[in-house]
């Protein structure tokens, strides 16, 4: 394999590795969220919502636009250093939307567990986010020819 193979392989993988890494952080962020809002609820002695774990696994499809990259770039006929550039920057953005959207979902849960109300909302506004990750997705594929 030589150097300008390296870098399009650097690119692509860092995609998803990014993607992942943002996605695991943002599990530490809105899981240990969610557990709480669980555990405010038994302390009330209210029912613990089940509807909460949608918000703990808000930043998991992160991991799937990392993935769609990792399998669509490499047919790309982009140069070496495109890809490189492409792949590093979206999975950054990516990573960092998985973050963004599990604080969001974090407070999230924890508002739903306190009145139940505003699910809908609460979940608006996470979607919000999880576009940015899917533009950062159509963008790239366009911008690499794929």
């Amino acid at each position: 394999m030589d150097s300008m193979e390296l870098l399009r392989w650097i690119g692509i993988g860092g995609c998803f590795g990014l993607s992942a890494v943002g996605a695991a952080i943002g599990m530490a962020v809105n899981g240990p969220a969610v557990i709480g809002a669980w555990k405010k609820c038994y302390v009330q002695k209210k029912p613990a919502p089940f509807i909460l774990l949608v918000f703990g696994a808000t930043c998991l499809s992160n991991i799937i636009y990392g993935f769609i990259l990792l399998l669509l770039l490499p047919a790309s006929t982009a140069s070496a250093f495109v890809l490189l550039t492409l792949g590093l920057g979206s999975g950054f953005a990516i990573g960092a939307v998985a973050i963004t959207q599990a604080m969001c979902a974090a407070s999230a849960a924890e508002a739903y567990a306190e009145t139940g109300q505003g699910f809908a909302n609460y979940l608006m506004i996470v979607g919000i986010a999880e576009t940015i990750s899917l533009f950062a997705v159509v963008f790239v594929l366009m911008a690499a020819g794929g």
